[in-house]
Protein backbone atom coordinates (compact mmCIF):
# COMPACT_ATOMS: atom_id res chain seq x y z
CA UNK A 1 0.00 0.00 0.00
CA UNK A 2 2.52 2.41 0.71
CA UNK A 3 4.35 1.73 -2.51
CA UNK A 4 0.99 3.18 -4.35
CA UNK A 5 0.05 6.20 -2.14
CA UNK A 6 3.93 7.34 -2.92
CA UNK A 7 3.61 6.47 -6.77
CA UNK A 8 0.65 8.75 -6.62
CA UNK A 9 2.34 11.65 -5.06
CA UNK A 10 5.39 11.12 -7.14
CA UNK A 11 3.76 11.65 -9.86
CA UNK A 12 1.47 14.23 -8.94
CA UNK A 13 4.55 16.41 -7.57
CA UNK A 14 6.07 15.13 -11.10
CA UNK A 15 3.82 16.96 -13.13
CA UNK A 16 3.00 20.13 -10.74
CA UNK A 17 5.91 22.86 -11.77
CA UNK A 18 8.13 20.59 -9.63
CA UNK A 19 10.49 18.82 -11.12
CA UNK A 20 10.33 14.67 -10.89
CA UNK A 21 10.93 11.61 -12.75
CA UNK A 22 8.05 9.29 -11.62
CA UNK A 23 9.02 7.06 -14.48
CA UNK A 24 12.44 5.90 -12.96
CA UNK A 25 10.53 5.31 -9.50
CA UNK A 26 7.66 3.12 -11.84
CA UNK A 27 10.20 1.30 -13.37
CA UNK A 28 12.01 0.61 -9.55
CA UNK A 29 8.93 0.22 -8.03
CA UNK A 30 8.15 -2.63 -10.92
CA UNK A 31 11.57 -4.16 -10.51
CA UNK A 32 10.88 -4.69 -6.97
CA UNK A 33 7.65 -5.82 -7.29
CA UNK A 34 5.32 -6.79 -10.47
CA UNK A 35 2.56 -8.33 -9.36
CA UNK A 36 0.39 -5.03 -8.81
CA UNK A 37 1.77 -3.45 -12.23
CA UNK A 38 -1.36 -1.97 -12.78
CA UNK A 39 -2.44 -0.55 -10.07
CA UNK A 40 0.60 1.25 -10.10
CA UNK A 41 0.47 2.46 -13.51
CA UNK A 42 -3.71 3.61 -13.03
CA UNK A 43 -2.16 5.91 -9.33
CA UNK A 44 0.76 6.96 -11.95
CA UNK A 45 -1.62 7.87 -14.29
CA UNK A 46 -4.51 9.71 -12.12
CA UNK A 47 -1.67 11.54 -9.88
CA UNK A 48 0.53 12.54 -13.01
CA UNK A 49 -2.98 14.07 -13.98
CA UNK A 50 -3.83 15.44 -10.94
CA UNK A 51 -0.57 17.77 -10.90
CA UNK A 52 -1.56 18.36 -14.43
CA UNK A 53 -4.85 20.11 -13.25
CA UNK A 54 -3.32 21.67 -10.57
CA UNK A 55 -0.84 23.61 -13.12
CA UNK A 56 -4.27 24.48 -15.34
CA UNK A 57 -5.66 25.91 -12.30
CA UNK A 58 -2.49 27.87 -11.53
CA UNK A 59 -2.92 29.04 -15.51
CA UNK A 60 -6.71 30.52 -14.70
CA UNK A 61 -5.08 32.56 -11.89
CA UNK A 62 -2.42 33.92 -14.22
CA UNK A 63 -5.03 35.34 -16.64
CA UNK A 64 -4.95 38.42 -15.17
CA UNK A 65 -1.20 39.01 -14.28
CA UNK A 66 -0.20 38.46 -18.27
CA UNK A 67 -1.46 40.08 -21.82
CA UNK A 68 -1.74 37.94 -24.50
CA UNK A 69 1.07 39.96 -26.31
CA UNK A 70 3.68 38.99 -23.36
CA UNK A 71 2.10 35.07 -23.79
CA UNK A 72 2.44 35.72 -27.40
CA UNK A 73 6.64 36.08 -26.69
CA UNK A 74 9.50 34.23 -25.31
CA UNK A 75 9.26 30.41 -23.64
CA UNK A 76 5.17 30.43 -24.18
CA UNK A 77 5.64 30.68 -27.84
CA UNK A 78 5.77 27.25 -29.03
CA UNK A 79 3.44 25.98 -26.67
CA UNK A 80 1.02 28.85 -27.47
CA UNK A 81 1.24 27.62 -31.06
CA UNK A 82 0.78 24.24 -30.15
CA UNK A 83 -2.50 25.01 -28.38
CA UNK A 84 -4.13 28.01 -31.06
CA UNK A 85 -3.94 24.88 -34.22
CA UNK A 86 -4.95 22.38 -31.96
CA UNK A 87 -6.95 23.28 -28.89
CA UNK A 88 -7.37 21.03 -26.26
CA UNK A 89 -6.41 18.01 -28.41
CA UNK A 90 -2.79 19.68 -27.95
CA UNK A 91 -2.80 18.37 -24.31
CA UNK A 92 -2.46 14.78 -25.56
CA UNK A 93 1.47 16.20 -25.13
CA UNK A 94 0.98 17.48 -21.73
CA UNK A 95 3.56 14.38 -20.74
CA UNK A 96 6.39 15.62 -22.93
CA UNK A 97 9.47 17.27 -20.32
CA UNK A 98 9.01 20.71 -19.98
CA UNK A 99 6.46 21.70 -22.85
CA UNK A 100 3.91 20.03 -21.40
CA UNK A 101 4.03 21.86 -18.17
CA UNK A 102 3.38 25.16 -20.02
CA UNK A 103 0.16 23.41 -22.26
CA UNK A 104 -1.68 22.65 -19.12
CA UNK A 105 -1.02 26.49 -18.00
CA UNK A 106 -1.93 27.58 -20.93
CA UNK A 107 -4.89 25.36 -21.10
CA UNK A 108 -6.09 27.21 -18.16
CA UNK A 109 -4.83 30.19 -18.82
CA UNK A 110 -6.66 30.02 -22.41
CA UNK A 111 -9.57 28.97 -20.42
CA UNK A 112 -10.18 25.67 -22.73
CA UNK A 113 -12.68 23.26 -21.88
CA UNK A 114 -11.82 21.50 -17.84
CA UNK A 115 -13.52 17.93 -19.04
CA UNK A 116 -11.78 17.80 -22.25
CA UNK A 117 -8.76 19.29 -21.12
CA UNK A 118 -8.61 16.64 -18.32
CA UNK A 119 -9.68 13.82 -20.90
CA UNK A 120 -6.92 14.62 -23.40
CA UNK A 121 -4.10 15.04 -20.21
CA UNK A 122 -5.35 11.56 -18.82
CA UNK A 123 -4.88 9.81 -22.09
CA UNK A 124 -1.51 11.34 -23.38
CA UNK A 125 -0.03 10.64 -19.87
CA UNK A 126 -1.59 7.00 -19.28
CA UNK A 127 -0.04 6.09 -23.01
CA UNK A 128 3.17 7.47 -21.50
CA UNK A 129 3.01 5.10 -18.28
CA UNK A 130 1.76 1.93 -19.89
CA UNK A 131 4.78 2.00 -22.64
CA UNK A 132 6.84 2.57 -19.39
CA UNK A 133 5.60 0.01 -17.37
CA UNK A 134 5.23 -2.30 -20.49
CA UNK A 135 9.08 -1.91 -21.48
CA UNK A 136 10.14 -2.23 -18.19
CA UNK A 137 8.51 -5.57 -17.39
CA UNK A 138 9.43 -6.74 -20.91
CA UNK A 139 13.03 -6.11 -19.62
CA UNK A 140 13.31 -7.11 -16.15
Amino acid sequence: MTELWLMFSAAFLAATLLPGGSEVLLVALLNDDSSNWLALVILASVGNTFGSITSYYLGTLGRFARSPEEMAKGKYKRALDLIDKYGYWALLLAWMPIIGDLLCLLAGWMKLPLLRSTLMILIGKSVRYFLVAGLALHWL
